[in-house]
Order: C-alpha cells, then structure tokens, then sequence
C-alpha cells in the first residue's frame, strides 16, 4: 500500500478517529524503536578505564560536618 492510498483511507474517516489514528501510528513507531532497541546487547567493561575513584572518596563532606555530629 503506498502512501496516498494510505492518505486517501485517512481522509475519508470522520475526523473524529483522525486522533486515534494518530495515537495508533505513535503506538507503532514506539514499538518499532523498543523492538530495535533489544538487538543492541550491552557489552560489559565498554567503560574501563574511563571512571577514577579518588583517593578520599570515603572521607565525610565537609558541607555535611555539621549533619554528621
């Protein structure tokens, strides 16, 4: 089906469903990006190296001293 055969069906509804043909198709387009989205698999350590941890990590906040009494 091309796209003005598509476009005529459309037009010839009542405007009344033109909104929930509008809802169908963003229905649709999610779907299509969700099922795409499960065929990309995570690949573990892809960030290695990237994240340091400093050496006072552990140490309190000195914003927070005065909570911490």
């Amino acid at each position: 089906m091309t796209d003005i055969q598509l476009y005529t069906k459309l037009s010839e509804l009542p405007s009344s469903l033109h909104a929930e043909v509008e809802k169908f198709i963003d229905y649709l387009q999610y779907k299509s990006k969700k099922q795409n989205q499960k065929n990309n698999k995570r690949v573990s350590g892809k960030a290695k190296g990237l994240i340091k941890m400093k050496s006072n990590f552990d140490e309190p906040i000195d914003g927070f001293k005065e909570y911490m009494k």
